[in-house]
């Protein structure tokens, strides 16, 4: 079945970054619309970056713009979230998600397939 795996989670202080993968298995992440989420506790979870690599399209909430990168390898079928400049508002739990067909949605319940998380804690 298909597998969404992230890694390179962590602590890290404000300002720092960080550099989030998700390999990506039984799914061709070519044509797809790939995105990062993320749920900090007590809260929904968000969508914070999206991007179609065949298209070159991405896409950014307002909270991590100019600061969050998503790009993608499409010979090692894996996404990644370049985080820099991080702030203690950005801890939470990111996630990985994919889905087919239009990329114009933040909304969870359209992304078919998710990665377990990975946690990122923001703190001095």
């Amino acid at each position: 079945q298909v597998q969404l795996m992230e890694s390179g989670g962590g602590s890290v202080q404000p300002g720092g970054s960080l550099r989030l993968s998700c390999v990506v298995s039984r799914y061709d992440i070519r044509s797809a619309c790939m995105s990062w989420f993320r749920q900090a506790p007590g809260q929904a979870r968000a969508g914070v970056a999206r991007a179609v690599s065949g298209s070159g399209y991405t896409k950014y909430s307002d909270s991590v713009k100019g600061r969050f990168t998503i790009s993608q390898d499409n010979a090692k079928n894996t996404v990644y979230l370049q985080m820099n400049n991080l702030e203690p508002e950005d801890t939470a739990v990111y996630y990985c998600a994919a889905r087919s067909g239009a990329c114009d949605s933040w909304n969870p319940s359209f992304f078919s397939y998710w990665g377990q998380g990975t946690q990122v804690t923001v703190s001095s």
